[in-house]
């Protein structure tokens, strides 16, 4: 187990890596596992990459993010990110033309519309981390499959066994219609997100409750 000095290090460290980071423009406090970063970053890109950052810290239980942006140049036009957003996903060849509504406000982008597949849902809101202006981003996309393939249990169970951080861990994975349902203990956030992303991979998954618990 981790003091709260050493995961605090651990987490200043992780930060440090990143190339586009400035440590001295981000603090982290360590409690119990939870860290809280602070501080003041010119970009949504930057504030997403040190939170990023901080889940990979093995010992990390949760994140409470209390990062600032402040943009270095002029405040732009919710029409312009909007606009720009649009473009983008016009261009992508991983998001369907015309499925998603976007709407800015004072910065900050909401995404709504119908997908297949979470990948395409995902993609949606990492497009945008470079854009500029934006402040932050809510994730309203629902995924609606079309396919009529059930759900199978074992392709699941398969696919985390074969993934090198999740190999070893007690990992329980129930399926409920196309509902996909996460139960168990591992050491990281990072474990949990990757569990939760492979399980989204799965043909027919709608939904995925992510119950694993962080040690």
């Amino acid at each position: 187990m981790k003091t709260n000095e050493d995961l605090q290090k651990d987490v200043q460290d992780a930060i440090k890596w990143e190339r586009l980071l400035n440590p001295a423009e981000i603090g982290v406090t360590a409690k119990d596992g939870v860290i809280t970063l602070t501080g003041v970053v010119d970009s949504y890109a930057k504030k997403t990459e040190a939170e990023d950052a901080a889940k990979n810290v093995v010992g990390v239980r949760a994140v409470v993010e209390k990062i600032e942006i402040k943009f270095a140049s002029d405040k732009i036009d919710d029409n312009e990110i909007a606009n720009d957003i649009i473009s983008t996903y016009k261009w992508n060849w991983a998001i369907p033309k015309d499925k998603i509504k976007v709407r800015v406000e004072e910065g900050w982008v909401t995404l709504e519309g119908d997908l297949n597949r979470n990948f395409q849902k995902e993609s949606a809101k990492d497009l945008i981390r470079n854009h500029e202006g934006v402040k932050g981003v809510t994730n309203n996309i629902k995924i609606v499959t079309e396919t009529l393939d059930s759900i199978e249990k074992k392709d699941i169970e398969r696919a985390l066994a074969r993934t090198w951080s999740l190999n070893d861990k007690d990992i329980h994975v129930k399926v409920a219609g196309n509902k996909v349902t996460l139960i168990g203990k591992i050491e990281s956030l990072y474990q949990k997100n990757e569990a939760g992303r492979i399980s989204w991979n799965a043909p027919g998954v709608t939904s995925v409750d992510n119950e694993l618990v962080v040690e």
